[in-house]
């Protein structure tokens, strides 16, 4: 049960869509808020389910959002194409309803992590059964049991420093499983097929400087990805595709409109086609100059990496977006290069 009556998730999206359910297993009323770009992302598609799921909910699509259990279990329809995040929360939250429950998935983006959520639990003792990720079964009245548990290393914060030492150097990276259940693991792939120099082991992975060609990748599960890909693109001979600029309009920024806008000040030449759903990203040289992060972490740090290939430099303002997800990512940036990356 919560300490408090109020929950403040910040910025972040994940604590939002997690914690709402969760919160909602209790039986009194809890007022999640937020701030800054999060009051700004729509969560409009959690207040059914809840509400189908015996949750008292007031809301009017964005943050605050309050809810009142108990979290019953039952059954209902999940909308998964927006974000997996929310049916992360219910995943964690119904073993311990009353009422066992199915939920039905519409268009399931992001399967990986739903994969790394079922993992998860089930190694604190919850048993949770899918029909290919379209409907869920969860028994009622479960208990998470103690267990030690491994936690790996961030591909999504990895992936800045790798491209960084595909267009730049060189660099290893540790804690990284390369057979992990994470969807930003497929990084791996996509530098395979950009032609750099890769290294790896079951702990550790080393990415290497090469000659650099176009690539062809469905970012549709792992929508994170795009701001650092478009960086990497820009530096591969030839026109490179990145397929799901749809999974980009409800990030901290409009990702797509970010990428695209942002970015072209570098001199990095680009263009969404949204008959294919895709992110064209032409080869050439990135001159530089100055950019907003919009207030996201991964435009700044996407736009850092550019800096080091840049003729001219890159100013970053509002730079401390980066501490949303990787607080040292300044740091450890600077421990890898000399280049100068300026952020305001």
């Amino acid at each position: 049960s919560p300490q408090s009556d109020t929950i403040n998730t910040g910025e972040s999206g994940l604590s939002t869509r997690l914690f709402t359910p969760i919160a909602a297993l209790c039986d009194r009323t809890i007022r999640i808020e937020g701030r800054g770009s999060m009051l700004r992302r729509p969560i409009g598609m959690m207040i059914a389910p809840l509400q189908n799921l015996g949750v008292e909910v007031d809301c009017n699509g964005f943050l605050p959002i309050t809810v009142k259990g108990p979290l019953r279990g039952g059954e209902t329809d999940v909308d998964g194409f927006v974000s997996s995040q929310f049916l992360t929360g219910l995943l964690m939250a119904l073993p311990l309803a009353e009422e066992e429950t199915v939920l039905h998935i519409n268009k399931l983006n992001s399967r990986p992590y739903i994969a790394m959520t079922i993992d998860a639990v089930e190694k604190f003792g919850v048993r949770i059964e899918h029909n290919d990720y379209k409907e869920f079964y969860i028994p009622a009245g479960q208990k998470y049991e103690p267990a030690d548990y491994y936690i790996e290393g961030d591909w999504s914060s990895a992936s800045f420093m790798l491209v960084a030492a595909a267009i730049a150097g060189r660099v290893t990276v540790k804690n990284m499983s390369p057979l992990s259940l994470q969807a930003d693991v497929t990084i791996i792939d996509v530098l395979e097929d950009a032609g750099a120099e890769i290294i790896t082991s079951p702990t550790e992975i080393t990415v290497e400087h090469n000659e650099l060609r176009a690539f062809e990748y469905d970012a549709t599960n792992s929508p994170d990805l795009f701001p650092i890909l478009t960086i990497l693109a820009s530096q591969c001979e030839g026109t490179s595709k990145i397929i799901g600029v749809g999974r980009l309009l409800h990030k901290e920024s409009n990702r797509a409109e970010a990428i695209v806008e942002e970015f072209s000040k570098l001199g990095i030449k680009m263009s969404i086609d949204d008959e294919e759903d895709a992110l064209y990203v032409e080869s050439g040289e990135i001159i530089g100059g100055t950019i907003s992060s919009r207030g996201d972490h991964r435009i700044a740090m996407s736009a850092a990496v550019a800096g080091l290939c840049s003729r001219e430099g890159v100013t970053i303002e509002d730079a401390e977006a980066v501490a949303k997800s990787y607080p040292t990512f300044w740091e450890d940036l600077k421990s890898l290069t000399n280049n100068a990356v300026r952020y305001e």
